[in-house]
């Protein structure tokens, strides 16, 4: 069974001439603190939330210029809904990194673009 971080670090291996690979994990824990603290965890027995973030750090690594978030609040609590939405929205303006947005949750897509 894979570790968070080893299915973090996957992405960057899959992606040729990507260098910078601890640059880029430590930016990713920036983001999410809390992969962190689970990163020796094994990535099949993560929350909801957990998970979110194990994929949108593993979408970072690839230096990515679009990234599609597929219903990114599903499932999670309004708190943790808010800490995302802020999460995606310093992703946007701090990586420059373009957003693509799949959300019934109209509410927080819209929240996101202010």
């Amino acid at each position: 069974m894979d570790r968070i971080e080893e299915n973090i670090r996957a992405e960057a291996a899959a992606c040729r001439g990507n260098g910078g690979q601890l640059k880029r994990l430590d930016m990713v824990y920036g983001y999410f603190p809390k992969l962190k603290d689970l990163r020796n965890a094994t990535a099949d027995y993560c929350s909801g939330s957990e998970h979110q973030m194990m994929v949108m750090g593993r979408a970072l690594m690839a230096h990515p210029k679009v990234i599609l978030l597929d219903e990114p609040s599903l499932g999670l609590s309004p708190l943790l809904v808010e800490e995302m939405a802020g999460i995606i929205r310093r992703i946007n303006k701090e990586e420059k990194i373009a957003l693509l947005l799949v959300e019934q949750n109209a509410r927080v897509a819209l929240e996101l673009d202010s």
